[in-house]
């Protein structure tokens, strides 16, 4: 419930404090004193869009804030709590606005941006404009209005999750259909490149390997001619080789160990030298006789690295990443294979995700066809109670799961009316009249409102085109919409301003060049004397103090 309201500088407003009650609360003032302000300033605490002109003139900034008591609110509790906002048992939020046009949220005094405010706001007050019989006409706001009336949120959610989940699954069905040709090119491109490795057939190592064997064969001659040398010089010469030579050595050590005991382990020392000296004749020997000089081989070695290298550099590659790009290229044409399966298997689950959106649209639709029939009776009612005593009211609820599919289901949802008799039931902006269409705008609303979980409601100036007898009746309404819920009625109908439990009355005054609007409680006498004023103008006679008292009192 809204308790509490603190507006300054804004607009024409330059301080403004004051408290509403539980109940019926009628606010009236004269015709441009600014009774929709306090409204307007609401709708900026949550979370409207704010703009640098609501700043009053020469200030710096606008500062509006609006408590609200959370008793018997649970989801906005609950709310509070999911975002770590909440503070006791009261809810403030707040707005600041700076003559730039910048502005900063608050909810319990920490700052948050302007849609966690519309987030929240929408848990603890509902704001029927002015104008609302106009969107009336717009068959997304009367689907909406059936929808708000018949409360089934949790369906709604499910059916626009089930239609998020087949558009984009079929978006993606679509995207690789159209991708199909440019995959088909591109298959038939990596097949091309694939039968080229493939004809090369280049193993994993292979190409360090015949590099080897390459530069080998090509310094056979080289290699022929070193070993030879280093084989004669090691063993073959019969002039003098190393083996001789460390052989004498050998013998004259041995001689001199006899001698000096200390020189006992050369011996051993020349003996492995020998050894050694030896193995690596005879591995030079075996190296020699199995050199191979064959010519035709090193031409084919020269070819089949020029066929490596020319493939490397058409795919960008080192010689040695090759084999691993021929096995990257066999791994995604078998992806580009794989897509007809691909195709069909999405297609497959394109229907699948489509049917269990229809069969929750389904549920989606008989709830609104329903809760149609349950409105139909009551806004027919409340149609004759506000001197429509032939009105029908119906709710078309038409489903075509072949149509026009959305994340709200496949329902077109048209107010019908009829106002005379004999007239058939057409689309309510065709048939209503202006003060016609406001009241049945009105009747929708409050009937509505019942169903509404926030504790408040604002009702702004829903009573334009309707006078008299109807607007007694509409103020009856309202009262009793205020008996179980707090209702705000922002009125110029003496007989909607009396049947308030309480009543607010907006003045405005203007002194030394500068404008400001106020607003008090009205009490009892007040009342009658505001009510006088509503029923016969600037002119109050004691028969229109009579009136204003007998109104009160019929409330």
């Amino acid at each position: 419930m809204l308790s509490h309201m603190t507006i300054s500088n804004f607009a024409i407003v330059k301080n403004l404090e004051f408290e509403l009650k539980s109940g019926m609360t009628t606010i009236t003032g004269e015709t441009g004193a600014g009774k929709s302000i306090a409204i307007d300033a609401l709708g900026l605490c949550l979370g409207d869009r704010a703009e640098a002109s609501m700043v009053r003139p020469n200030e710096d900034k606008a500062e509006l804030s609006a408590a609200f008591s959370l008793k018997n609110n649970q989801a906005a509790r609950r709310w509070l709590e999911d975002n770590e906002l909440v503070d006791g048992e009261e809810c403030i939020l707040r707005r600041v606005i700076t003559k730039e046009g910048r502005s900063r949220g608050f909810i319990n005094g920490s700052p948050v941006p302007a849609s966690q405010q519309k987030s929240l706001g929408q848990l603890l007050i509902n704001i029927h404009g002015q104008h609302a019989h106009q969107q009336l006409m717009r068959p997304d706001y009367q689907q909406q209005m059936l929808d708000q009336y018949a409360g089934h949120h949790l369906l709604m959610d499910k059916t626009r999750q089930a239609y998020q989940n087949w558009r984009q699954t079929n978006n993606e069905l679509k995207r690789l259909t159209q991708n199909r040709e440019r995959n088909e090119a591109q298959k038939q491109l990596i097949q091309y490149q694939v039968k080229e490795l493939h004809d090369l057939a280049l193993g994993e190592d292979e190409y360090s390997e015949i590099e080897e064997e390459h530069r080998r064969l090509s310094n056979s001659g080289e290699l022929a001619l070193s070993s030879q040398t280093a084989l004669s010089i090691l063993y073959d010469n019969d002039d003098g080789n190393a083996l001789q030579l460390l052989q004498m050595a050998s013998q004259q050590v041995v001689s001199l160990g006899e001698y000096d005991n200390s020189l006992s382990g050369i011996p051993q020392m020349l003996e492995d030298a020998i050894i050694q000296v030896q193995e690596a004749s005879q591995e030079l020997r075996g190296y020699l006789d199995n050199l191979d000089m064959d010519p035709q081989r090193l031409v084919y070695l020269e070819e089949r690295i020029a066929k490596i290298l020319s493939l490397a550099r058409k795919h960008y590659v080192m010689p040695n990443e090759l084999f691993q790009k021929h096995q990257d290229l066999l791994k995604e044409l078998e992806q580009l294979d794989c897509s007809d399966e691909r195709l069909e298997e999405l297609a497959e689950l394109v229907e699948n995700k489509r049917q269990v959106f229809l069969a929750t649209a389904e549920k989606l639709s008989k709830s609104r066809h329903r809760y149609a029939k349950e409105l139909d009776k009551k806004i027919s009612c409340s149609m004759h109670e506000l001197s429509m005593e032939h009105g029908i009211f119906k709710i078309d609820v038409q489903n075509d799961a072949e149509g026009m599919l959305s994340p709200l289901g496949f329902d077109t949802i048209t107010f019908l009316v009829s106002t005379n008799p004999g007239q058939p039931l057409q689309p309510l902006g065709k048939v209503a009249s202006g003060g016609e269409l406001s009241r049945i705008s009105l009747a929708i609303q409050v009937i509505t409102a019942q169903k509404i979980e926030t504790p408040s409601l604002i009702f702004d100036e829903v009573d334009v085109g309707i006078s008299g007898p109807t607007a007694a009746i509409v103020g009856k309404m309202l009262r009793t919409l205020g008996n179980s819920t707090q209702v705000m009625c922002v009125t110029h109908l003496p007989q909607v301003a009396g049947c308030g439990h309480q009543q607010m009355f907006v003045a405005k005054k203007s002194t030394k060049g500068q404008t400001e609007t106020s607003m008090c409680p009205l009490n009892d006498d007040a009342r009658v004397a505001e009510l006088a004023r509503l029923l016969g103008g600037s002119e109050i006679t004691d028969r229109t103090l009579a009136n204003a008292k007998e109104l009160l009192i019929a409330a």
